[in-house]
């Protein structure tokens, strides 16, 4: 069974691939190897990791329109931060049914804080709160 740790790591370095690719606009496999380079990559769900950043990538169009009723603004004013921990969020919601809708929250907003501006994880969890009542509706009535 996969740690924790290891989970948060390939979200941490998804994020960072993300935001790499948010900007660059660099092919995947380049930033796919990059990351492999990072420090602690050793330490990463490789499998996640490559679930994350290759799947966000190839499903950024119907996962920002999964987020777009609950922004206050359009995704590409978004901070490149806040726009990857969202996009991963997302897709673990969509695709990650195993993991519980309260951690990928708690996950998301820990990315925000650990690599967004000041108050953006507020911003984060708030987004992720309404979408998680659409993408895990039934999750999130029995769950409450």
């Amino acid at each position: 069974m996969t740690t924790r740790s290891a989970r948060r790591r390939s979200r941490e370095l998804a994020t960072q691939g993300l935001y790499q690719w948010l900007l660059s606009g660099a092919a995947p496999g380049e930033i796919d190897a990059a990351m492999r380079e990072q420090p602690g990559f050793d330490k990463a769900d490789r499998d996640h990791f490559d679930a994350l950043l290759h799947g966000v990538i190839k499903q950024s169009a119907t996962l920002t329109e999964a987020l777009m009723p609950f922004l206050d603004r359009p995704i590409d004013q978004l901070s490149p931060v806040e726009r990857a921990v969202l996009l991963i969020a997302a897709y673990e919601f969509q695709h990650h049914l195993e993991i519980p809708y309260r951690v990928v929250i708690n996950e998301a907003v820990e990315l925000a804080k650990t690599f967004g501006g000041a108050d953006g994880y507020k911003y984060v969890n708030g987004v992720l709160d309404k979408l998680a009542v659409t993408m895990r509706a039934a999750e999130v009535k029995t769950r409450g």
